[in-house]
């Protein structure tokens, strides 16, 4: 076989389990930003008792945390398993890192405190926490070379598995220096002069993006099934083409009104059958299921409402507004949440897939992300036709900021009981029942 990683045993390794706590804590703290900032959009008279920093300042680190820190962090994991360094002497050093990592955030979260920025949003890091960051990519990066000089004799039989490791360390290693050089304020993506924001084509190359990730992961976390070959076909020719369109739509400036750019983008439409027709593919162990579906459903949710924001009509009167808050919100909390705790549960194993399982988190996790949406989304719609909504709020928008508050709280409270329920992986045992995961597809 050539897949990355074996499933059948829970990985309790000091760095998988540093790389979950990290990343949960890092979530609380995210998600504990979240609920003051919605707090001082209803009471923005306590803006003074921070300070200098203020709402925007604080908004920065809420941003960037969420992204590199809780949507991040877990692929430490997956990394550590899926290059054998969580195990052996290697396994030692899994744990600096992931705490060099977390150090880097909060170097960054300082510096965007303190009013330092590039202005480029989810590229912010300017000054020496631009230096720090790239810094623990590459630390990461060599751990991993390290782990897969080591391990390569026990991959010989799979020469399939050795080349995709091989392959995977080559794309890492130019992740660092890119993100050093894009962070730069000088350098700039193209731009929609209808809009000020992204074009089609741009978004496009994003997207697919996120759907390389996809195709790419689990073949580090599970057993492939037989049925894979032909929609593994499938899927990876329609990357390509959608990549070489991309190419093809070139850089530069352009509307959303030009056909090419909805038209393009309307591409992606055919990963909302093909994704979870990819997953079902492959091996999962029971524990995932109920996050499988829950990243699935999100899946189909930002792809659709992606494409309809950006339509002509649509994006003009959204631009800018609450209703592009939203739709972040539903890619960030709804789909990449609920896809890094797919592959959390799936990497700690049946064992301890009680930590992030627990029903009453799972709804009230869900529940937020989805009602915030539609309320902020809503609000956004409202703001897109009458600025003044915001500009100058009444009890309509105060209302709805309010719901805002209540499902962000109801998200904090979620993702605390994950965290504190993950410090258990300290100890020994683990209150789980079932000690030997069962696996099924999906």
């Amino acid at each position: 076989m050539g897949e990355f990683a074996q499933t059948a045993e829970p990985v309790r390794s000091a760095g998988v389990i540093a790389s979950v706590q990290h990343a949960l804590g890092w979530l609380v703290a995210g998600n504990a930003l979240g609920v003051m900032i919605a707090i001082l959009l209803l009471l923005p008279q306590l803006n003074p008792w921070l300070g200098e920093w203020t709402y925007g300042r604080w908004m920065m680190v809420h941003v960037n945390t969420a992204l590199f820190g809780w949507c991040s962090v877990p692929m430490l994991a997956l990394l550590f398993k899926a290059y054998g360094a969580h195990r052996g002497s290697l396994s030692t050093w899994c744990r600096p890192v992931v705490w060099l990592w977390s150090a880097s955030l909060l170097v960054g979260s300082y510096s965007w405190l303190q009013g330092h920025s590039s202005g480029k949003l989810f590229l912010d890091w300017s000054g020496y926490a631009r230096v720090f960051f790239p810094l623990a990519l590459f630390v990461l990066w060599i751990l991993l070379v390290l782990a897969f000089l080591k391990n390569r004799n026990a991959q010989r039989g799979s020469r399939a598995a050795l080349i995709a490791r091989l392959a995977g360390l080559l794309v890492l290693l130019p992740v660092p220096f890119v993100l050093y050089m894009v962070s730069s304020p000088n350098l700039y993506a193209a731009v929609n002069p209808e809009t000020g924001g992204p074009t089609g084509a741009s978004q496009l190359e994003s997207t697919l993006g996120v759907v390389l990730i996809l195709l790419a992961v689990p073949f580090g976390i599970a057993r492939r099934l037989s049925g894979l070959r032909s929609i593994a076909v499938v899927a990876w020719s329609v990357f390509l083409l959608e990549s070489a369109l991309t190419v093809s739509l070139g850089r530069g400036d352009v509307g959303h009104h030009a056909p090419s750019q909805y038209l393009s983008l309307a591409s992606v439409l055919v990963w909302i059958a093909l994704v979870p027709a990819y997953y079902h593919c492959f091996e999962w162990n029971v524990a995932t299921r109920r996050w499988r579906r829950a990243f699935l459903a999100w899946w189909v949710g930002l792809v659709v409402t992606g494409w309809i924001m950006f339509l002509a009509g649509v994006l003009d009167r959204v631009k800018f507004t609450d209703a592009l808050v939203g739709h972040s919100l539903l890619a960030v909390a709804g789909f990449l949440s609920a896809y890094v705790i797919f592959v959390l549960v799936q990497i700690l194993g049946e064992h301890d897939a009680w930590i992030l399982n627990r029903t009453w988190s799972f709804y009230a996790w869900n529940l937020g992300v989805l009602a915030y949406v539609v309320v902020i989304m809503y609000a956004g719609w409202i703001e897109g036709a009458d600025p003044a909504f915001t500009i100058a709020p009444g009890t309509p928008r105060n209302v709805l900021y309010i719901l805002r508050l209540l499902t962000g709280i109801s998200m904090l409270a979620g993702s605390a009981e994950w965290f504190i329920a993950s410090l258990s992986l300290n100890s020994a045992v683990s209150p789980a029942t079932n000690n030997v995961p069962r696996v099924e597809a999906a």
